[in-house]
């Protein structure tokens, strides 16, 4: 995989993402639903409550609250070890709430729910269980302690104990059930969200190198001719200048420097050029392309390619698109890295498909994870152990990732199995034993000379003189 930036993505915590001022907006609109509540059962339902004692409990968060927003700047963003404090917080606030007004006989217990979701969301998983623990014992406790609530009259309100059960019974259930669940859901979409960044930055990567290119070639070619007439006038200046052997020397250097541009300017085009015959190529110099930075690696990399049942013998001019070049360079690379000795890129074409399979003698996919392969970010770190024996291998999570997002761009299908498998139907050589990846497109997605993807092959305006 082409090196990127995502590095600096995910070295930072998803804590790091969020404002300070958010979670102070949440708590005003806990602290004045807390207000109300208090209220209304006090006014309207005639609760005897520890007025005093919840009140003072609102009152820290409000001091909480306001010196937050003095002290810190607006666009303060949490780092993880502050947003696990503000968290614990409220989580400890509103339990030493519902300790004063009934524990798990008051409805509003299911509140102990928020704090342990939002961790899951925005932090990592060893704070996540901290707060989810921490909840899991106030409400233990809270089953059994806790003072109770009262009418004017001194009667005093419960459920009974079988309700009291169910209530603990069922907040434990939904703590673990919504932490795992929001856990998991963030932390995929995080990881896609990275993932769909590398993407982009991979293939705007090669587009650049494409349209630098093409800028070389156009330069190349408009800097020809005056290059030409330096060179040819310089010529003639060495010419008439026999007798005078100074001005013959610069007039030599200055031919010597013109033919020097000339070469750089030819290598340097050697890249590409955004011209209307290299739109288009054929299929195995596409190919060729994206396997040319992992020919020198030690390993065999062999190529054929021909027609299939009902295919021409002359095989098709595709077009040269960034996420093909890009997305079939990392699939080699991955067949490189896991190969003992010997790679098989075999291409061949029929009438409606074009067809792409890339094998190795290596040791193939992990069977449990052959359902799973184009998720990001799917394997593990490796050991020390595990990068000494296999130091140019990296992982494969993201860098199938992005194959397989750019060449599905493309209109393509792929499909993974292991040569060793006895069920697979990808190939039937039985030096194919590794892993084996297959590439189809319709022809008419990717066939340069066919339908709406026909490149005309005549004259090129950007070198019109």
């Amino acid at each position: 995989m082409t090196e990127s930036n995502m590095g600096l993505w995910r070295g930072q915590q998803r804590s790091s993402w969020i404002r300070l001022r958010t979670l102070i907006v949440l708590r005003w609109v806990a602290i004045v639903g807390q207000i109300a509540a208090i209220t209304v059962a006090q006014r309207m339902y005639d609760l005897q409550l520890e007025l005093g004692l919840c009140y003072l409990a609102i009152g820290v968060s409000v001091v909480g609250n306001l010196a937050a927003i003095f002290v810190f700047p607006e666009n303060k963003r949490l780092s993880e070890f502050e947003n696990f404090l503000m968290v614990l917080f409220d989580l400890l606030q509103l339990a030493f709430l519902l300790y004063l007004t009934g524990g798990l006989h008051n409805p509003f217990a299911l509140l102990l729910l928020g704090p342990v979701t939002i961790s899951a969301n925005v932090m990592g998983l060893r704070s996540t269980l901290i707060i989810g623990g921490t909840a899991i014992v106030l409400v233990t406790l809270l089953a059994q302690f806790h003072l109770p609530l009262r009418t004017d009259m001194g009667f005093v309100m419960r459920v009974p104990d079988i309700f009291v059960f169910g209530n603990w019974i069922a907040i434990i259930i939904a703590i673990v059930f919504l932490g795992a669940y929001s856990y998991r859901i963030s932390a995929e979409v995080v990881s896609m969200s990275e993932a769909l960044s590398a993407t982009h930055m991979a293939l705007a990567r090669e587009q650049k190198l494409t349209d630098l290119g093409g800028v070389v070639a156009a330069a190349a070619h408009e800097l020809g001719t005056p290059l030409a007439t330096i060179k040819l006038t310089s010529a003639e200046l060495i010419e008439e200048l026999d007798d005078r052997p100074d001005l013959r020397e610069d007039a030599a250097l200055i031919r010597e420097q013109a033919d020097r541009c000339r070469d750089i300017l030819r290598d340097m085009g050697r890249a590409g050029k955004d011209d209307l015959h290299l739109r288009q190529a054929p299929l195995s110099t596409v190919i060729h392309e994206a396997a040319e930075p992992h020919m020198d690696r030690g390993k065999e990399v062999h190529f054929e390619e021909g027609p299939g049942e009902g295919g021409d013998f002359q095989q098709p001019a595709i077009l040269r698109k960034p996420e093909v070049i890009h997305g079939m360079r990392n699939l080699i690379q991955n067949a490189v890295d896991f190969s003992r000795a010997n790679v098989w890129v075999e291409s061949e074409w029929t009438e409606d498909e074009i067809v792409v399979r890339i094998a190795d003698d290596g040791r193939g996919y992990s069977p449990h994870m052959i359902g799973r392969i184009g998720d990001p970010f799917m394997r593990r770190r490796r050991s020390d152990a595990e990068k000494k024996s296999r130091p140019e291998y990296e992982g494969m999570g993201l860098g199938l990732f992005i194959a397989k997002t750019l060449l599905e761009r493309s209109g393509a299908s792929l499909s993974f199995a292991n040569g060793s498998d006895p069920y697979q139907t990808l190939t039937n050589r039985p030096e194919h034993r590794g892993a084996i990846v297959q590439v189809s497109w319709p022809r008419a997605q990717i066939d340069a000379q066919r339908g709406k993807n026909a490149v005309p092959i005549g004259f090129n305006e950007q070198f019109k003189v």
